[in-house]
C-alpha cells in the first residue's frame, strides 16, 4: 500500500502525552503504511524560517520546520487566524485583512512545498488539513509533484457570499482545486463550497460531490464527519470517577445536578450568549434555583489578541452578574474557569453531569459534543443540550438542539434536560452511543483515505 504522508500545521510529535484522538488516529494511519508527518514545529526562529528538525519513531518519520518571528506573526496569528478563522466562522465583521499577511501566508505556504517536495515519491497519498494549509497543493504541483493530495477542512465553510468578501479569494480558493479531494465535515460545508465554485469560482457542478474548474480540471469532494474514539472515552470516563479531581467536584456540588461547558476562549464558541441563557434559565425557572451549578471551563486562547482579552473580561463580568444576583450563601449558580485540565479528568467531569452545555455561534463539528456523549453512565446519563450550529448537530440530533442566539429557548431546553425522565435520557443516549461507536475515529480515517486512493474525477 501507498506510503501516507500527512501535513499539517503543528504536528504530534511521539512521546507527548497532550496528543488528542485526532492526532491518534493520523499515527495509527500511517504506522499501518510507513509514512511521515510534515509541519511547523512549534519554533520561532530568531533569524529566518526553514530549519528543519527530524524523529523517527518506528515507520513514521516526523520532520517539522522552524518559522521566523515575522512570519509566525503573519502567517500564523495574522493571516490564519485574524483574517480566515473569522470569515469560515461567519464573522465578517472581525475579519482582519491585510496584504502584507496574505503574502505571509502565501510564503510559508511556498516554503512548506518546498522543503516537502523533495521528500515525496510519486506513489505516496498527501493528506494535508486544514485553513491554514489551502493552497499547498497547487504549490507541490508547480514543483512537480504528481502524488495523490487529499485535503481536509476541520472547521465550517461558509456561505459563497462570505467567501466572495475575502480580497484575493478567488486566488485563494482556486488552490483547492489542485487537490483530488477536498474533504468537508458535513453535507452543508459540501454544500457551501459547491455553490461557491458554480457561482463564484466560474467552475460547474458534475454531480453531487464531482467538480469542474472554469479550466476544465475535475476533482472530488465530500462530507466525512469527524469523531472520537469511543471506546477509549467510555473507558476512561468510567475510570475517572475514582480521580481525585473527580471525586473532589463531586463533593462540592453537595448533591446538586451539574451543568457543564468545555471550550477554548474564542468567539465563535457562544460563551457570552450561553452565560445569559443560564442567567436567564434562573429567572424563567426559579423552581430550579439552588439545583443546578453551571461549570464552565474555558482555556485562554490567542490572549495577546484584544478581542480575545475582551471576551475574556466580558466573560467574568457575566459571571460575577449572575451569581451577584442569584447565588446563596452555600450555593454559587457559576464556576468559571480559565485553565486546562488532563482529558482522563475531564471525561470524569462530562460523567457527572446532568446536562452538557454545547451552544457554538459555528463550529465545523464539535467534538466536545460526542466526548460528553461518550463518557455517560449507561445507567444514568446525561443530557446533551446542543446548538443547531455545530457540525455535530447533523449526527447527534437525540440531543436538544437549540438555537445559541435564543436566550429564552436554551433557557427552557436546560429546564427540560433537569426535568427529563430517566427512560427518555436512556432513550436518547442510546440511539447516539451506537452512532458514535460504529462511526469513531478510526472509521472516519479509513473512509475518508479510501475515497483519497479512489481513480481521481478525471480518469
Amino acid at each position: 500500500m501507498s506510503r501516507l504522508v500527512v501535513v499539517s500545521n503543528r504536528v504530534a510529535l511521539p512521546g507527548l502525552s497532550s496528543a488528542g484522538g485526532l492526532a491518534v488516529a493520523l499515527q495509527a494511519a500511517l504506522e499501518e503504511t510507513g509514512g511521515l508527518w510534515f509541519g511547523w514545529s512549534g519554533r520561532i526562529d530568531a533569524q529566518e524560517s526553514g530549519h528543519l528538525h527530524e524523529v523517527d519513531a518506528g515507520n513514521i518519520r516526523y520532520v517539522t520546520m522552524d518559522l521566523s518571528k515575522r512570519d509566525h506573526d503573519d502567517y500564523y496569528n495574522g493571516f490564519a487566524n485574524r483574517t480566515l478563522w473569522p470569515l469560515l466562522h461567519f464573522r465578517v465583521d472581525l475579519v482582519d485583512y491585510s496584504r502584507v499577511t496574505y503574502a505571509a501566508y502565501r510564503r510559508v505556504n511556498a516554503l512548506f512545498a518546498e522543503k516537502l517536495a523533495p521528500m515525496l515519491r510519486p506513489d505516496d497519498i498527501v493528506w494535508v488539513h486544514d485553513y491554514h494549509l489551502i493552497p499547498m497543493a497547487k504549490l507541490l504541483r508547480e514543483l512537480g509533484v504528481s502524488c495523490r493530495l487529499g485535503f481536509f477542512l476541520h472547521v465550517p465553510m461558509p456561505s459563497s457570499d462570505l467567501l466572495a468578501a475575502l480580497p484575493q479569494h478567488e486566488r485563494l480558493f482556486e488552490g483547492l482545486s489542485s487537490y483530488d479531494l477536498i474533504g468537508f465535515q458535513t453535507e452543508r460545508d459540501l454544500e457551501r463550497f459547491q455553490d461557491y465554485v458554480r457561482l463564484f469560482g466560474r467552475g460547474r457542478v458534475i454531480s453531487h460531490g464531482v467538480l469542474e474548474t472554469h479550466k476544465g480540471k475535475r476533482l472530488r469532494a465530500g462530507a466525512f464527519p469527524i469523531s472520537i474514539d469511543t471506546a477509549h472515552i467510555e473507558a476512561q470516563a468510567a475510570a475517572a470517577v475514582n480521580k481525585a479531581g473527580v471525586k473532589r467536584l463531586a463533593t462540592s456540588l453537595s448533591g446538586r445536578a451539574l451543568g457543564i461547558g468545555v471550550d477554548r476562549l474564542d468567539y465563535s464558541k457562544g460563551l457570552p450568549e450561553r452565560f445569559r441563557a443560564f442567567g436567564r434559565f434562573l429567572k424563567r425557572h426559579p423552581n430550579h434555583r439552588g439545583k443546578l451549578t453551571y461549570l464552565q471551563i474555558a482555556p485562554v486562547s490567542r490572549g495577546e489578541v484584544l478581542e480575545y482579552q475582551n471576551l475574556r473580561s466580558e466573560l467574568e463580568q457575566l459571571s460575577g452578574h449572575i451569581n451577584g444576583a442569584h447565588a446563596e450563601p452555600d450555593w454559587t449558580p457559576v464556576r468559571y474557569v480559565n485553565r486546562n485540565y488532563p482529558h482522563p479528568t475531564l471525561t470524569g467531569f462530562y460523567r457527572l453531569a446532568r446536562v452538557g452545555l454545547v451552544t457554538p455561534l459555528r463550529d465545523g463539528m464539535n467534538l466536545v459534543a460526542k466526548e460528553f456523549v461518550a463518557a455517560q453512565d449507561p445507567q444514568d446519563p446525561g443530557v446533551l443540550v446542543l446548538s443547531s450550529f455545530a457540525g455535530a448537530a447533523r449526527e447527534l440530533d437525540a440531543a436538544l438542539l437549540v438555537n445559541p442566539y435564543d436566550l429564552d429557548g436554551v433557557a427552557d431546553a436546560l429546564a427540560a434536560a433537569m426535568e427529563m425522565p430517566l427512560a427518555e435520557r436512556r432513550e436518547r443516549w442510546e440511539t447516539m452511543i451506537a452512532l458514535l461507536r460504529r462511526d469513531d475515529i478510526t472509521a472516519w480515517r479509513r473512509r475518508y483515505l479510501a475515497a483519497l486512493r479512489e481513480p481521481s474525477a478525471d480518469a
